[in-house]
């Protein structure tokens, strides 16, 4: 079954207005399916494949002359040397758009080579699991069912699939390929781990001292395997909002895992009654909110969380045009004004007349508001 892509358009519509496109993501999230079913006309080669990878980087200008444009070439980060010569053949005919559209799942090392060898003459895009939406376009299924499968195209379109056995692949596959690629990392246990202990702390201030005394490793040994989940698109860091007039605000980033069906497989939970159970909701819930806005935003908006030294916080701080739209995330069916006083005490010190909207993401079932709050009106919704 195949699950229409809300980032077609863009996918489209940069191909027409670049020499080469490049489009990331974690694996298995759908960019090689896409890419196919959008441009069925390109030729096509995947660097996954050892041989063709040692072809791209040893003799990349036979390669590209196997491979002539239009092509889609699938992690093409495993060819750090092809990207110079992709360059000049791009400067041969630069005002020729979709001639090479290439993937990666290591966001940071292809992103390097892009910036030595491509700046101006390629487009690019991120392309996440399914949304809500997307994933509802497969079938029905509900909200808790779906926050613990995860939105992985795979797991929507098979629902027959046991996510538990997709999500052991998944890592196993992840730490084999990419880990082993980027670090050379020996003990893959300590990592797995390292892995779990992310995951339970998803949707809380980033400590990486914490971290590294939980799994037993070297503070410089955390930080070089975060950046290692965070290149390859599996954890996801959320900056705090501060100014210059706000000295006591953190300036720690928020932690927070890509999908939340991984997030549920390492941190054991298997099924939906399980989910409602665990302690660990509310930062679940959270991740999936921030999820879905990432994948819903617009171009000109970008998100912060808010939080200060004496412990006032909002989940999330959108700021668009010179105003802000605060949300606050709350797995309650029916949110009160006590659940909105975080929103009116940042709103206060934002400014009131600065803050364009203020929400209550929660599974309310139909839309309400709180009522106005020293002229700040607080929306209760859903997502569904």
């Amino acid at each position: 079954m195949w699950i229409n892509r809300s980032l077609s358009q863009k996918i489209t519509k940069l191909v027409e207005s670049f020499p080469a496109v490049v489009v990331t993501g974690a694996r298995q999230v759908g960019k090689t399916s896409l890419l196919k079913k959008l441009f069925p006309q390109n030729n096509f080669v995947s660097l996954d494949l050892p041989a063709n990878a040692e072809m791209a980087e040893t003799a990349p200008e036979a390669f590209l002359d196997a491979y002539p444009p239009p092509v889609t070439i699938d992690e093409v980060q495993y060819a750090p040397k092809l990207f110079r010569y992709l360059k000049v053949r791009i400067d041969q005919d630069r005002q020729s758009y979709g001639q090479y559209v290439l993937t990666g799942s290591q966001k940071f090392t292809l992103m390097s080579s892009i910036s030595e060898s491509l700046a101006g003459r390629c487009g690019v895009c991120e392309l996440e699991t399914l949304s809500l939406q997307e994933s509802l376009s497969g079938g029905e299924i509900p909200l808790n069912e779906l926050i613990v499968r995860g939105g992985f195209p795979e797991l929507q379109a098979r629902r027959e699939l046991d996510h538990h056995d997709f999500y052991s692949g998944y890592v196993a596959t992840y730490i084999e390929r990419d880990v082993r690629s980027l670090l050379g990392v020996k003990n893959l246990r300590d990592f797995q781990r390292f892995m779990r202990a992310c995951a339970i702390r998803s949707g809380q201030l980033l400590n990486k001292s914490e971290l590294a005394r939980d799994v037993g490793i070297r503070s410089p040994t955390a930080n070089e395997w975060l950046n290692v989940l965070h290149a390859s698109n599996q954890v996801l860091l959320l900056e705090p909002w501060f100014s210059n007039k706000t000295k006591s605000l953190v300036k720690s980033p928020k932690l927070y895992l890509a999908d939340t069906g991984l997030l549920c497989y390492l941190a054991n939970i298997r099924t939906s009654s399980e989910l409602l159970k665990s302690p660990m909701l509310g930062g679940i819930w959270e991740t999936f909110v921030y999820s879905e806005l990432r994948k819903e935003k617009t171009e000109n908006s970008e998100f912060w969380f808010w939080r200060d030294s004496h412990g006032l916080e909002v989940d999330f701080l959108e700021h668009h045009g010179g105003k802000f739209h605060l949300l606050e995330c709350k797995w309650s069916e029916h949110p009160d004004k006590h659940d909105g006083q975080a929103l009116l005490k940042v709103a206060q010190q934002l400014g009131v007349e600065n803050v364009e909207k203020a929400t209550i993401v929660s599974q309310a079932r139909a839309p309400y508001y709180l009522g106005d709050q020293s002229d700040l009106r607080i929306e209760v919704t859903s997502l569904v």
